[in-house]
C-alpha cells in the first residue's frame, strides 16, 4: 500500500462457469443458494430488459471518488464485470458516459455501483448494462484512495476478484469459479421445473395442494 493505493493483479475469468450460469434468471440462482445470495438496493438503469454474465473485476473506492476506478479501466479485457464499491454513497457520480465508453471498447459485459451513475441515457443508447444504487449529475473527486482487485461489498453482497458475477433486470448475484457450475446445474433444474409449473397453470392442471399441506403444518 502506497498512500492508501492499492492496486492487485485482476484474476483470469473461469470462463466455463460463466457459460453456464450465463443465460439463468438471477431470482432461479437466488433461490437454489438459499435465497441469501443477491444484491439489496441496486437497481438497471438502462430502460430496456437487460442482462450481463462475466469476470469480477472490483474497486473499492472512497465515496464520490474515481480515480481508482479510471485506473481500473485500463485492466479490464474481454468478458470482464467492473464491480465497484462506492460506500453507498450517491452525492456524486463515480461513473459516466465516457468511462462506459471506455469499458465497452475494453470488452466489459457490465457494471455495477454501489453509488451513483450518470448520463443514464447513453447506458441504454450503447446497450451497456450498468446497476446503481442512485443517479447524480454532479460529477466525483479524483483523488483516491482506494483498491482495485479486493473483496467489495455492494448492496450486501460481497463480491470477490474473480468471481463469475450474473445481473438481470431483477439484480445481481455472484458465485466463487469452486460453485459455479455446481450453482448452474441446480439453477438448470429449478428452471425446468418452473417452466412445467407455467405450463400447468396456463393448461389447467396446476396443483397448488401445497398451500393445504403448508397450513396444516402450522395449526
Amino acid at each position: 500500500m502506497f498512500n492508501g493505493i492499492e492496486i492487485f493483479d485482476r484474476v483470469p475469468p473461469f470462463l466455463d462457469g460463466i457459460k453456464a450460469l450465463a443465460n439463468l434468471p438471477t431470482s432461479i440462482v437466488g433461490d437454489v443458494t438459499g435465497r441469501i445470495i443477491g444484491t439489496v438496493g441496486l437497481y438497471p438503469v438502462n430502460k430496456s430488459p437487460v442482462s450481463a454474465c462475466g469476470n469480477a473485476v472490483t474497486v473499492k473506492a472512497r465515496a464520490g471518488d474515481n480515480l481508482l476506478i479510471h485506473r481500473a479501466l485500463r485492466m479490464l479485457e474481454p468478458g470482464d464485470f467492473l464491480v465497484v464499491d462506492g460506500d453507498g454513497d450517491i452525492t456524486r457520480a463515480l461513473f459516466g458516459e465516457i468511462m462506459m465508453s471506455v469499458a465497452q471498447v475494453k470488452g466489459a459485459v457490465g457494471a455495477v455501483f454501489d453509488g451513483a451513475v450518470r448520463d443514464v441515457n447513453s447506458f441504454e443508447e450503447k446497450n451497456f448494462p450498468c446497476w446503481a444504487r442512485g443517479v447524480n449529475l454532479r460529477g466525483p473527486y479524483k483523488d483516491g484512495p482506494g483498491a482495485i482487485n479486493v473483496p467489495v461489498s455492494i448492496g450486501g453482497l460481497v463480491i470477490y476478484p474473480g468471481d463469475i458475477v450474473l445481473g438481470d433486470s431483477d439484480g445481481i448475484v455472484a458465485f466463487s469459479p469452486k460453485v459455479a457450475l455446481e450453482v448452474a446445474k441446480l439453477g438448470q433444474q429449478k428452471l425446468a421445473h418452473e417452466t412445467a409449473t407455467l405450463k400447468a397453470i396456463n393448461n389447467g392442471t396446476y396443483d397448488d395442494s401445497w398451500i393445504d399441506e403448508a397450513l396444516a403444518k402450522k395449526s
